[in-house]
Protein backbone atom coordinates (compact mmCIF):
# COMPACT_ATOMS: atom_id res chain seq x y z
CA UNK A 1 0.00 0.00 0.00
CA UNK A 2 1.41 3.75 -0.53
CA UNK A 3 1.14 5.11 2.94
CA UNK A 4 1.47 9.12 4.09
CA UNK A 5 2.19 10.14 7.29
CA UNK A 6 2.29 13.40 8.94
CA UNK A 7 4.51 14.01 11.73
CA UNK A 8 6.96 11.46 10.32
CA UNK A 9 10.25 12.50 12.09
CA UNK A 10 8.82 12.52 15.74
CA UNK A 11 9.25 9.63 17.48
CA UNK A 12 6.20 6.98 17.16
CA UNK A 13 6.55 9.01 13.40
CA UNK A 14 9.85 7.36 12.84
CA UNK A 15 9.18 4.18 13.88
CA UNK A 16 6.06 3.60 12.26
CA UNK A 17 8.04 4.60 9.10
CA UNK A 18 10.44 1.79 9.48
CA UNK A 19 7.69 -0.76 10.28
CA UNK A 20 5.88 0.30 7.36
CA UNK A 21 8.88 0.03 4.85
CA UNK A 22 10.05 -3.11 6.18
CA UNK A 23 6.56 -4.99 5.26
CA UNK A 24 6.82 -3.53 1.86
CA UNK A 25 4.64 -0.39 1.92
CA UNK A 26 5.35 2.60 0.25
CA UNK A 27 6.11 5.80 2.67
CA UNK A 28 5.80 9.01 1.94
CA UNK A 29 5.73 12.12 4.32
CA UNK A 30 3.29 15.03 4.71
CA UNK A 31 6.03 18.35 5.15
CA UNK A 32 5.53 21.63 5.89
CA UNK A 33 8.75 23.03 4.45
CA UNK A 34 9.27 22.66 0.53
CA UNK A 35 12.81 22.58 0.98
CA UNK A 36 12.67 19.39 3.08
CA UNK A 37 10.41 17.54 0.47
CA UNK A 38 11.64 14.19 -1.53
CA UNK A 39 10.32 12.48 -4.16
CA UNK A 40 6.80 11.42 -3.48
CA UNK A 41 5.81 13.78 -0.57
CA UNK A 42 3.26 16.25 0.11
CA UNK A 43 3.97 19.58 1.11
CA UNK A 44 0.99 21.15 3.68
CA UNK A 45 0.43 23.24 6.16
CA UNK A 46 -2.22 22.41 8.95
CA UNK A 47 -4.30 25.85 8.91
CA UNK A 48 -4.53 25.85 5.12
CA UNK A 49 -6.94 24.10 2.85
CA UNK A 50 -5.29 20.94 1.36
CA UNK A 51 -5.56 19.94 -2.50
CA UNK A 52 -7.36 16.70 -2.74
CA UNK A 53 -5.54 15.95 -5.55
CA UNK A 54 -2.30 16.00 -3.51
CA UNK A 55 -3.66 12.53 -1.19
CA UNK A 56 -5.61 10.82 -4.41
CA UNK A 57 -3.18 8.45 -5.03
CA UNK A 58 -2.35 7.19 -1.17
CA UNK A 59 -4.32 3.99 0.06
CA UNK A 60 -3.99 5.20 3.90
CA UNK A 61 -2.80 8.62 5.71
CA UNK A 62 -1.55 8.15 8.81
CA UNK A 63 -1.71 11.25 10.61
CA UNK A 64 0.59 12.02 13.98
CA UNK A 65 1.67 15.53 13.67
CA UNK A 66 0.97 17.79 16.76
CA UNK A 67 2.66 20.51 18.75
CA UNK A 68 4.54 18.84 21.66
CA UNK A 69 2.61 19.16 24.76
CA UNK A 70 5.08 18.58 27.30
CA UNK A 71 5.72 22.82 27.77
CA UNK A 72 4.60 25.20 30.32
CA UNK A 73 0.88 25.82 29.72
CA UNK A 74 0.65 29.51 28.89
CA UNK A 75 -2.58 30.69 27.02
CA UNK A 76 -0.70 30.91 24.26
CA UNK A 77 0.64 27.28 24.44
CA UNK A 78 -2.19 25.77 25.15
CA UNK A 79 -3.81 27.50 21.73
CA UNK A 80 -1.18 26.25 20.30
CA UNK A 81 -1.46 22.60 20.97
CA UNK A 82 -5.17 22.79 20.05
CA UNK A 83 -4.84 24.39 16.88
CA UNK A 84 -2.10 22.32 15.54
CA UNK A 85 -4.19 19.34 16.67
CA UNK A 86 -7.75 20.22 15.71
CA UNK A 87 -6.88 22.32 12.23
CA UNK A 88 -4.33 19.75 11.19
CA UNK A 89 -6.90 17.01 11.64
CA UNK A 90 -9.77 18.91 9.96
CA UNK A 91 -7.44 19.84 6.74
CA UNK A 92 -6.55 16.05 6.29
CA UNK A 93 -10.16 14.69 6.58
CA UNK A 94 -11.82 17.42 4.50
CA UNK A 95 -8.90 16.11 1.66
CA UNK A 96 -9.47 13.01 2.41
CA UNK A 97 -13.21 13.17 1.91
CA UNK A 98 -12.62 14.98 -1.23
CA UNK A 99 -10.53 12.64 -2.48
CA UNK A 100 -12.32 9.71 -1.58
CA UNK A 101 -15.80 10.79 -2.85
CA UNK A 102 -13.87 11.48 -6.31
CA UNK A 103 -11.83 7.75 -6.43
CA UNK A 104 -12.34 5.69 -3.38
CA UNK A 105 -8.76 6.42 -1.73
CA UNK A 106 -6.84 7.19 1.03
CA UNK A 107 -9.48 4.30 2.03
CA UNK A 108 -8.29 5.12 5.89
CA UNK A 109 -7.27 7.86 8.12
CA UNK A 110 -5.40 6.52 11.36
CA UNK A 111 -5.19 9.54 13.68
CA UNK A 112 -3.35 9.90 16.88
CA UNK A 113 -4.98 10.86 20.08
CA UNK A 114 -4.63 10.61 23.41
CA UNK A 115 -5.21 8.86 26.70
CA UNK A 116 -5.57 12.31 27.86
CA UNK A 117 -9.35 12.00 26.53
CA UNK A 118 -10.21 10.36 29.99
CA UNK A 119 -9.39 13.40 32.10
CA UNK A 120 -8.48 12.22 36.10
CA UNK A 121 -10.55 9.02 36.44
CA UNK A 122 -9.01 7.40 40.02
CA UNK A 123 -9.06 3.28 39.89
CA UNK A 124 -11.73 3.50 37.21
CA UNK A 125 -10.73 0.99 34.30
CA UNK A 126 -11.39 2.85 31.19
CA UNK A 127 -12.49 1.31 27.96
CA UNK A 128 -13.17 2.93 24.73
CA UNK A 129 -16.91 3.46 25.29
CA UNK A 130 -16.01 5.59 28.90
CA UNK A 131 -16.84 9.09 27.86
CA UNK A 132 -14.95 11.89 27.86
CA UNK A 133 -13.14 13.43 30.94
CA UNK A 134 -12.59 17.25 32.10
CA UNK A 135 -9.79 19.52 31.62
CA UNK A 136 -7.94 20.87 29.17
CA UNK A 137 -6.41 17.98 27.65
CA UNK A 138 -9.62 15.93 27.62
CA UNK A 139 -11.23 18.71 25.34
CA UNK A 140 -8.12 18.82 22.77
CA UNK A 141 -8.76 14.83 22.69
CA UNK A 142 -12.24 15.63 22.03
CA UNK A 143 -12.24 18.37 19.83
CA UNK A 144 -8.99 16.29 18.00
CA UNK A 145 -11.43 13.22 17.02
CA UNK A 146 -14.04 15.00 16.63
CA UNK A 147 -12.26 16.94 13.59
CA UNK A 148 -11.56 13.86 11.70
CA UNK A 149 -15.97 13.30 11.77
CA UNK A 150 -15.58 14.55 7.92
CA UNK A 151 -13.60 11.84 6.16
CA UNK A 152 -15.71 9.20 8.81
CA UNK A 153 -19.12 10.25 6.80
CA UNK A 154 -17.60 10.51 3.28
CA UNK A 155 -17.16 6.91 3.67
CA UNK A 156 -13.33 6.71 5.04
CA UNK A 157 -11.82 4.42 7.35
CA UNK A 158 -10.73 6.50 10.64
CA UNK A 159 -9.24 5.03 13.80
CA UNK A 160 -8.64 7.39 16.54
CA UNK A 161 -5.42 5.82 18.98
CA UNK A 162 -5.53 6.86 22.37
CA UNK A 163 -2.14 6.57 23.09
CA UNK A 164 -0.69 6.30 26.43
CA UNK A 165 2.81 7.00 27.53
CA UNK A 166 5.37 5.43 24.82
CA UNK A 167 8.47 4.06 26.81
CA UNK A 168 11.87 4.42 24.61
CA UNK A 169 15.48 4.87 25.71
CA UNK A 170 16.10 7.61 23.14
CA UNK A 171 12.99 9.71 23.56
CA UNK A 172 9.10 10.45 24.91
CA UNK A 173 8.90 10.76 28.49
CA UNK A 174 11.34 7.66 29.71
CA UNK A 175 14.16 9.31 28.56
CA UNK A 176 13.35 12.84 30.07
CA UNK A 177 12.75 10.98 33.27
CA UNK A 178 16.02 8.79 33.17
CA UNK A 179 18.56 11.74 34.10
CA UNK A 180 17.14 12.42 37.21
CA UNK A 181 16.68 8.92 38.26
CA UNK A 182 20.55 8.31 37.24
CA UNK A 183 21.47 10.76 39.37
CA UNK A 184 19.33 9.67 42.52
CA UNK A 185 16.81 12.26 42.30
CA UNK A 186 13.50 10.88 41.25
CA UNK A 187 10.86 10.07 43.63
CA UNK A 188 7.02 9.39 44.02
CA UNK A 189 5.04 12.14 42.52
CA UNK A 190 2.21 13.50 44.63
CA UNK A 191 0.83 10.36 46.67
CA UNK A 192 2.08 7.90 43.94
CA UNK A 193 -1.22 6.54 43.79
CA UNK A 194 -2.29 8.10 40.20
CA UNK A 195 -2.61 5.16 37.21
CA UNK A 196 0.09 5.89 34.46
CA UNK A 197 -0.47 4.00 31.70
CA UNK A 198 1.70 2.94 29.16
CA UNK A 199 2.77 1.05 26.17
CA UNK A 200 6.09 0.00 24.12
CA UNK A 201 7.21 2.28 21.43
CA UNK A 202 7.99 -1.08 19.55
CA UNK A 203 4.43 -2.27 20.27
CA UNK A 204 2.67 1.62 19.57
CA UNK A 205 4.22 1.17 16.26
CA UNK A 206 3.17 -2.61 15.91
CA UNK A 207 -0.28 -1.57 16.45
CA UNK A 208 -0.03 1.86 14.24
CA UNK A 209 1.08 -0.96 11.33
CA UNK A 210 -2.08 -3.13 12.77
CA UNK A 211 -4.89 -0.42 12.26
CA UNK A 212 -2.99 0.64 8.70
CA UNK A 213 -3.33 -3.51 7.49
CA UNK A 214 -6.52 -4.17 8.83
CA UNK A 215 -10.32 -2.84 7.33
CA UNK A 216 -12.13 -3.99 10.37
CA UNK A 217 -9.96 -1.50 12.69
CA UNK A 218 -11.73 2.12 13.21
CA UNK A 219 -12.54 3.94 15.86
CA UNK A 220 -11.54 4.62 19.10
CA UNK A 221 -8.55 2.29 19.78
CA UNK A 222 -7.19 2.50 23.49
CA UNK A 223 -2.99 2.06 22.49
CA UNK A 224 -2.08 1.24 26.52
CA UNK A 225 -0.36 -2.11 27.06
CA UNK A 226 -0.26 -1.88 31.29
CA UNK A 227 -0.79 0.17 33.36
CA UNK A 228 0.94 1.16 37.13
CA UNK A 229 0.63 3.46 40.06
CA UNK A 230 3.28 6.14 39.55
CA UNK A 231 4.70 4.91 43.10
CA UNK A 232 5.17 1.10 41.26
CA UNK A 233 6.52 3.02 38.03
CA UNK A 234 8.94 4.90 40.18
CA UNK A 235 10.31 1.97 42.44
CA UNK A 236 10.64 -0.24 39.66
CA UNK A 237 12.61 1.97 37.35
CA UNK A 238 14.72 2.46 40.17
CA UNK A 239 15.49 -1.09 40.96
CA UNK A 240 16.22 -1.74 36.49
CA UNK A 241 18.26 1.38 37.16
CA UNK A 242 20.04 0.14 40.63
CA UNK A 243 19.47 3.58 42.13
CA UNK A 244 17.29 5.12 44.86
CA UNK A 245 13.67 6.91 44.90
CA UNK A 246 13.46 7.72 48.69
CA UNK A 247 12.43 11.04 47.84
CA UNK A 248 8.62 12.13 47.50
CA UNK A 249 7.73 14.82 45.53
CA UNK A 250 4.11 16.92 47.02
CA UNK A 251 0.92 17.48 44.93
CA UNK A 252 1.48 21.37 46.03
CA UNK A 253 5.19 21.57 44.52
CA UNK A 254 4.63 20.29 41.06
CA UNK A 255 1.19 22.41 40.94
CA UNK A 256 3.44 25.61 41.80
CA UNK A 257 5.99 24.51 39.18
CA UNK A 258 4.18 23.12 36.34
CA UNK A 259 0.14 24.32 37.22
CA UNK A 260 -1.82 22.53 35.15
CA UNK A 261 0.01 20.66 33.31
CA UNK A 262 1.06 19.26 36.41
CA UNK A 263 -2.39 18.74 37.62
CA UNK A 264 -3.30 16.81 34.43
CA UNK A 265 -0.09 14.96 32.80
CA UNK A 266 1.60 13.85 36.54
CA UNK A 267 -1.17 13.67 38.69
CA UNK A 268 -3.85 12.56 36.89
CA UNK A 269 -4.67 8.83 37.55
CA UNK A 270 -5.63 6.89 33.58
CA UNK A 271 -6.19 2.99 34.40
CA UNK A 272 -6.40 2.60 30.67
CA UNK A 273 -7.69 -0.57 29.06
CA UNK A 274 -6.97 -1.71 25.28
CA UNK A 275 -10.15 -3.36 25.17
CA UNK A 276 -10.85 -2.69 21.04
CA UNK A 277 -7.60 -3.75 20.02
CA UNK A 278 -7.28 -6.92 21.40
CA UNK A 279 -10.43 -7.78 20.73
CA UNK A 280 -9.31 -6.97 16.93
CA UNK A 281 -6.70 -9.15 17.29
CA UNK A 282 -3.93 -6.87 18.11
CA UNK A 283 -0.96 -8.33 20.32
CA UNK A 284 0.76 -6.40 22.70
CA UNK A 285 4.51 -8.05 23.00
CA UNK A 286 5.51 -5.90 25.93
CA UNK A 287 2.84 -6.61 28.78
CA UNK A 288 5.01 -6.58 32.12
CA UNK A 289 6.62 -3.03 32.95
CA UNK A 290 9.83 -4.21 34.62
CA UNK A 291 10.68 -6.74 31.84
CA UNK A 292 9.86 -3.85 29.79
CA UNK A 293 12.24 -1.20 31.08
CA UNK A 294 15.15 -4.14 31.63
CA UNK A 295 14.91 -5.17 27.63
CA UNK A 296 14.74 -0.64 26.72
CA UNK A 297 17.35 0.12 29.17
CA UNK A 298 19.68 -2.85 28.84
CA UNK A 299 19.43 -3.03 33.15
CA UNK A 300 22.14 -0.45 33.29
CA UNK A 301 22.20 2.32 35.70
Amino acid sequence: MKVLISGATGLIGRSVSSLLQAGQHEVSRMVRDPAEARQGDVVWKPSSPLDAGTIADFDVIVHLAGKPIATLWTPQAKEEIRRSRVEGTRTIAQAAAGAYKQGGRPHALICSSASGYYGNRGNEELVEECEAGLGFLAEVCREWEAAAETAAMAGVRVAHMRTAIVLDAKGGALAEMLPAFRFGVAGILGDGKQWWSWVSLADASAAYVFAVENEHVHGALNLAAGAATNAEYTKTLGRVLRRPTILRIPAFALRAVAGQLAEEMVLASQRVIPKRLVEAGFTFEDLELEPTLRKLLNGTA
